[in-house]
């Protein structure tokens, strides 16, 4: 910077537009150390030389949002990408809360996380930020020993680490009230809920304290998060960073018509015809199922590409995006969920083959094309089936979506369509493409299904959209400019040229002007009346038919005629009103609203409702399975007077106190197993008798004694079959041992005497081969 800005604090994100820049370093002589660190967060000595020691200085721009709020005690949703620096937002206002260890009111903070390998990973960075604190720390996953949790829950940790379906586990078996935690954190609170750990999360919420303090943290911000922030967290704020929310300036959009049968060829037009061949292009798509299909046609017709898909394998999506991102290829096909993580600096273009569901679902789409100041095209090839969805998008964006403007909308060119179209088709005839394609088509009827519904005056508006008077996207045309003979043969042959051009271009009209008045040509009369016999029992059916017919179309066109009519009443008696509202008397004119709403709404406390109504977006997935989820059984709901999609809670499920209902297999008594097992409540109570230090050092004896090794556990195991054995014994015990030692003994003497039979059987066929011989 060349002039220093004294309203500029050095070291300080400057927040212009939601847009974090750069640290601000002040100019002059000599070097300035960048002020405005951890040291200016009023952090405890040994927080702060645990966040010195692991080398970190400055804060990252979610750190300086979002770790002030928490230190104040307040409920916090923040949306940041992965790498942001999230997990030390809420692991450093954990520690300065909690302080110190305490042994006796047990675990005071939870942290939860969606899979083993995030847990495992927050686990470490405690060990690490947390090494000059003496709190203690576990590791709740499923999948380990639920013995070892057990008795680490009974060393009463400060911090536990866990995943939401065994921690719930663990509540449900041990009658864990959680009373003593005060601080909650749900990591990567999005994926939690997408995959399925709704019902764990709520019931473990009803679980903890009125008084405890929530932290979510989140790269999207999905409705079902949405409402569970809404009840279950107190007065939250939501701060957001890195999210897309409106469409760059550089981005230019084009949309494209087609029919649903051409959708792929008039894929394969656009990236042969219109985009240059060493471009950058993501292809979103619908489902699996249509990437799997679309990278097969892709690579049929010579184009060399790449697919990522959630279904894939994670090791084969980080080749195929490396693969993409190194420019080995030039063409990814993706649907939105894998796209979800994909970063690529420098895209060009952007094609829907699938027209999205909702208006944020597209920004999402296009927001990968033109960053940082670069200029993108984003095509979206939309079909019958699209056009209110189309129609949504345009009115979001506040855009005219009319027909005429062929900048924008229009359709390829006829020829090249029903060219490649015949390509298409005889790709799909081979077999490995012909199953895709039938897959890919039922896949087409689900993503229909479950993708959400247009508003209803969208889809009055597409019944009213012109499909004829589409006309050729203009980048079609400049495409085939630009491949024209060079500059030097032009001039040559400039009238040659300008002759043959206009006879094309009027030949080019004529053409596109018969094939729309074919494609709109309705016949007057039927098969059941060409070359009709005199007074024929079919000619006099139609006859009767069309002049009832008649009928109805004429009061239809009366009835459009009329409500055109009433359409002009309403603009003159609209424009009538604005009149008279703008002649009001200001004295004596009293408003529903006042003045200054606008004002008070500015000034409003809690904006979380407004806010995540605006940063809510959802994403329908990819596979079979996850559609399903969207559809549910329907009930009428009297309170709505419309049907609602409702759950049946009772399958598999049973109901806990608070009225939640979880899976059934929560509840195993393997919990009170455990305790007859290490007499834990006799420990317990020598605990409680003993000083606050030796509890400290007690630990069950099942943990510190119980070998480690395998044949350790096998021979101890043994040891505590002799012991029962030495038990005393009901006559029923005694009688079922009986029983279950001599069925044991004549399975023995079975399989001795079988063994001994074939040993016979062999003997004899070596003794008959040895005389034979001789």
């Amino acid at each position: 910077m060349d002039t220093e800005d004294p309203n500029v604090v050095p070291g300080f994100s400057i927040e212009t537009a939601g847009v974090d820049y750069d640290d601000y370093e002040s100019g002059g002589k000599g070097k300035k150390k960048k002020g405005g660190g951890f040291q200016a967060m009023a952090l405890s000595a040994p927080v702060l030389k645990g966040i010195l020691k692991m080398g970190y200085k400055l804060p990252t721009p979610i750190q300086r949002k979002t770790i002030p709020l928490i230190m104040e005690g307040r409920d916090v949703v923040a949306m940041a990408k992965t790498g942001s620096g999230k997990t030390g937002c809420f692991l450093i206002p954990l520690f300065e809360r909690l302080k110190e260890r305490e042994v006796k009111t047990g675990a005071r903070a939870l942290i939860l996380t969606p899979t083993r390998e995030l847990a495992i990973q927050t686990f470490k960075f405690i060990k690490q930020l947390g090494k000059f604190t003496n709190l203690k720390t576990i590791l709740v996953l499923g999948g380990d020993s639920m013995d070892s949790q057990f008795a680490a829950i009974h060393t009463l940790p400060d911090i536990i680490v866990a995943t939401p379906g065994r921690f719930l586990h663990l509540c449900v078996e041990m009658n864990l009230k959680l009373s003593s935690v005060e601080y909650c954190v749900f990591d990567e609170a999005d994926r939690l809920f997408e995959m399925g750990f709704g019902e764990q999360l709520t019931e473990t919420l009803r679980r903890l304290p009125s008084g405890r303090q929530m932290v979510l943290f989140s790269a999207t911000l999905p409705k079902m998060m949405v409402e569970f922030a809404k009840a279950g967290l107190s007065d939250p704020t939501l701060i957001r960073l890195d999210v897309e929310s409106k469409i760059p300036e550089t981005l230019d959009l084009k949309f494209l018509y087609c029919r649903p049968d051409e959708r792929y060829a008039t894929l394969l037009v656009l990236i042969r015809e219109v985009i240059p061949k060493n471009a950058q292009i993501v292809i979103f798509a619908g489902t699996q199922h249509h990437v799997e299909l679309i990278q097969l046609i892709l690579t049929k017709a010579g184009i060399a590409c790449t697919h990522v898909y959630s279904g894939l394998d994670a090791s084969a999506r980080k080749i195929n995006t490396a693969k993409f991102t190194m420019k080995k290829v030039n063409v990814l096909v993706v649907t939105d969920i894998a796209a979800r993580g994909l970063d690529i600096p420098n895209l060009d273009y952007v094609i829907n083959v699938h027209f999205p569901g909702k208006p944020k679902l597209f920004i999402h789409r296009v927001g990968r094309c033109a960053r940082a100041g670069r200029s993108g095209t984003a095509y979206s090839i939309f079909s019958n089936d699209d056009i209110a969805h189309m129609i949504d998008l345009h009115m979001f964006l506040t855009r005219s979506a009319e027909p005429g403007d062929s900048r924008i909308i229009g359709r390829p060119p006829p020829e090249l369509v029903e060219t490649e179209h015949q390509v298409v088709m005889e790709y799909v005839k081979h077999v490995d493409l012909a199953t895709a394609y039938r897959v890919s088509n039922n896949g087409y009827k689900q993503y229909i299904a479950t993708r959400p519904v247009a508003s209803a005056s969208s889809n009055k508006k597409a019944k009213q959209f012109k499909i004829g008077e589409l006309k050729v996207l203009d980048d079609f045309e400049k495409a085939a400019a630009a491949k024209r003979e060079p500059e030097a043969l032009k001039a040559k042959h400039k009238k040659k040229e300008t002759a043959k051009s206009n006879k094309e271009s009027n030949a080019e009209e004529f053409r596109d002007n018969f094939l729309a008045q074919m494609k709109n040509f309705r016949p007057r009369t039927t098969i059941f009346e060409l070359n009709p016999k005199n007074n024929s029992k079919e000619l006099s059916i139609m006859a009767e038919k069309r002049e009832k017919d008649n009928v109805k179309i004429e009061k239809h066109k009366r009835k459009l005629a009329e409500l055109e009519l009433e359409k002009d009443h309403k603009q003159e008696s609209s424009a009538k009103k604005m009149k008279k509202q703008q002649a009001k008397d200001d004295e004596n004119f009293i408003s529903y609203q006042a003045k200054d709403h606008i004002e008070e709404d500015g000034y409003a406390i809690n904006s979380f409702a407004k806010q995540a109504g605006s940063a809510e977006f959802s994403v329908v997935g990819d596979t079979a399975n996850d559609q399903r989820k969207h559809q549910r059984l329907q009930m009428w709901d009297r309170k709505k007077k419309k049907m609602v999609n409702v759950v049946d809670p009772k399958a598999g499920k049973i109901k806990t106190e608070h009225g939640v209902w979880i899976a059934a297999s929560y509840k195993t008594g393997r919990y009170d197993k455990w305790k007859e097992r290490t007499k834990i409540d006799e420990q317990m109570a020598a605990r409680q008798d003993s000083d606050a230090s030796d509890a400290e050092e007690t630990v069950p004896v099942h943990k510190r004694d119980y070998p480690h090794t395998h044949w350790g556990r096998h021979n101890a195991k043994m040891d505590m079959k002799k012991v029962r054995d030495l038990e005393l014994k009901s006559t029923e015990q005694i009688a079922k041992q009986r029983l279950q030692k001599e069925t044991k003994l004549a399975r023995e003497k079975a399989a001795r005497l079988k063994n001994l039979s074939k040993k016979k059987k062999a003997l004899s066929r070596k003794m008959a081969k040895s005389k034979g011989k001789k």
